[in-house]
């Protein structure tokens, strides 16, 4: 299986669709150690993808995905804007020139948009940020030789979970030092709703 246009489309409709349902559920996790603002800020930046890419026609998944990162990036408040929208714009950029992206390129454009991430936000794996997810979830797709939804949700799933124990000493959460433990990072559990909605998309065309 490859990854097309419409695929990236479906993905950005369900987690759009996520974004809204657990809109309250992220603000919650962002209000013990952040700015309270997380939920409001993913829910609006997805509506916003969701209304753009509908609108045009597109002749490769980079085009599409270049399209989600500059929408993301001037539509999404906070720090979350920069750092998702860096990450759909290395993958896009690892994806250039193909109708359809083969897994292998997939796995490389998740490692690029790691590296991105890591770039942009100054911090490493380990730090509580969405990275604890970006970064297990490269790891999961290149230990594996083809699309698996169960892999991509269960990876995305445990990385989430794993944050909650973790010290934050990247963000707005680092000022927060121990009272951060406890809680799971509000931009992993944003990116475990994008990474499950691409799981769902998977089951639909397996």
């Amino acid at each position: 299986m490859e990854i097309d246009v419409q695929m990236i489309l479906d993905w950005m409709k369900k987690t759009n669709e996520k974004m809204q349902e657990n809109k309250s559920y992220l603000t919650s996790l962002d209000q013990p150690i952040g700015d309270g603002d997380h939920g409001i800020n993913m829910a609006r930046g997805f509506q916003e993808v969701e209304n753009k890419v509908t609108k045009e026609s597109y002749a490769t998944p980079s085009d599409v995905l270049k399209d989600i990162a500059m929408t993301l990036m001037s539509k999404v408040g906070g720090a979350s804007g920069p750092l998702f929208g860096t990450a759909f714009l290395k993958l896009s950029t690892a994806v250039k020139g193909s109708e359809t992206v083969s897994y292998e390129s997939f796995v490389n454009g998740i490692e690029q948009a790691v590296t991105g991430v890591k770039q942009r936000g100054k911090a490493e794996a380990g730090e509580k940020t969405m990275i604890d997810v970006w970064f297990p979830i490269s790891e999961a797709l290149r230990e594996n030789e083809a699309f698996s939804a169960d892999v991509l949700v269960d990876t995305a799933k445990q990385a989430m979970e794993n944050t909650k124990e973790m010290l934050a000493t990247k963000g707005r959460a680092a000022y927060f030092k121990e009272k951060s433990q406890g809680h799971i990072d509000p931009g992993s559990a944003s990116s475990f709703y994008l990474f499950e909605a691409l799981s769902e998309v998977l089951k639909e065309r397996a």
